[in-house]
């Protein structure tokens, strides 16, 4: 039995906080109590990436997004939690007593929910990874590797980025090579079989963008466009079909990006009159974490043979009045190697997880 208390919180906790505690139960779902411990809803990552595409309110609790028609089984009826997973799509189910506080969570396998996974096939979506890049604020390793091959544990970034893919059903790739190029090419050659690669070998380095524009065949679906030096852990399914169904040409994957400044904060009016003292505010933001979702259609606003960047594309949409919205994620559900400290924050992540 896992320990409950990871699952559960009361209607006045923070979302911010709300996320953490579901980045640290690695299920994707709390369950909400009241004053007197009583199940009153529930809260799962998609509730919560939904009130903040909706409102763009990161201050808000629990209470304000959660769920009420939390479905649950009491004590001595745990035959029949199987069926109501099944019938009602869900993936756990809180076991309560006869006070309705929560006693278990019962949880669908881990072999089931991988399951689950691999029948949302990304078949017909095409993967383009970006991996022509020099890496220049990880020197001097990649003056020996490309930052691609840099190894995350004893496996290159670019392998784990696919693995996550791999989890979907996707096993076909675009990959834009550029730097040590040959390096790349010869190390998917002799040890990974099992992938499909098509290489875009950009002539001049061309940027995040620029090499799309090298794609010789004819996309007509939704393409994933991602960065070689970070990991998204979300559902990849959910992403393309919020994508589509919320008719935006791009979407950019945010994260929650809470930074705490480490001073009293003062708020002045005119003639320096202070009207406030504040101290160690939160901000919060959403950060661009380097994927995106994009309709063939965007390859257009793309200049051949240039140097050219996913966020000026994004910015040329945004002047044609094309819309662009975001796709948020909890902050632990970006892991960036972009720089030497937060490469070693992902290698303690990802040795973390090999142990549980």
């Amino acid at each position: 039995m896992e320990e409950i208390n990871h699952f559960i919180v009361d209607t006045s906790k923070s979302l911010l906080d709300s996320m953490k505690i579901m980045d640290e139960n690695a299920r994707g779902i709390l369950y909400v109590v009241d004053e007197a411990g009583a199940l009153v809803g529930s809260v799962t990552d998609g509730d919560i990436r939904r009130w903040i595409i909706k409102t763009g309110d990161t201050s808000a609790c629990v209470k304000d997004f959660m769920h009420k028609g939390t479905h649950y089984i009491f004590e001595g009826s745990n035959e029949e939690s199987t069926l109501i997973m099944k019938e009602y799509m869900i993936t756990s189910i809180p076991v309560l007593n006869k006070n309705h506080n929560i006693v278990d969570v019962i949880f669908e396998g881990k072999d089931q929910k991988l399951m689950l996974y691999k029948n949302s096939r990304l078949n017909e979506t095409p993967v383009v990874i970006m991996a022509g890049g020099k890496g220049t604020r990880l020197y001097p390793y990649t003056k020996i590797l490309p930052k691609p091959l840099i190894p995350i544990g004893d496996i290159p970034i670019l392998e784990r980025i696919m693995m996550k893919f791999e989890a979907f059903g996707k096993r076909e790739f675009y990959i834009s090579v550029n730097y040590k190029k040959e390096m790349i090419k010869s190390y998917f050659s002799e040890n990974l079989e099992r992938f499909s690669i098509r290489y875009i070998e950009e002539p001049v380095a061309l940027g995040t963008a620029g090499s799309l524009k090298l794609i010789n065949d004819n996309l007509t679906k939704p393409i994933i466009v991602t960065n070689c030096d970070s990991i998204i852990e979300t559902d990849y399914s959910e992403l393309v079909r919020y994508h589509k169904n919320s008719k935006n040409v791009m979407t950019i994957v945010s994260s929650i990006k809470n930074t705490i400044i480490q001073y009293g904060v003062l708020h002045t009016k005119e003639d320096g009159v202070v009207t406030e003292m504040e101290e160690k505010p939160h901000l919060t933001h959403l950060i661009n974490t380097g994927m995106y979702v994009i309709n063939p259609e965007c390859i257009e606003y793309i200049p051949g043979n240039k140097m050219f960047h996913m966020t000026e594309l994004a910015e040329k949409l945004i002047e044609d009045n094309k819309q662009v919205g975001v796709y948020p994620i909890s902050e632990n559900s970006f892991l960036d190697m972009g720089q030497f400290e937060e490469m070693k924050k992902m290698e303690d992540r990802i040795n973390k997880e090999r142990v549980l």
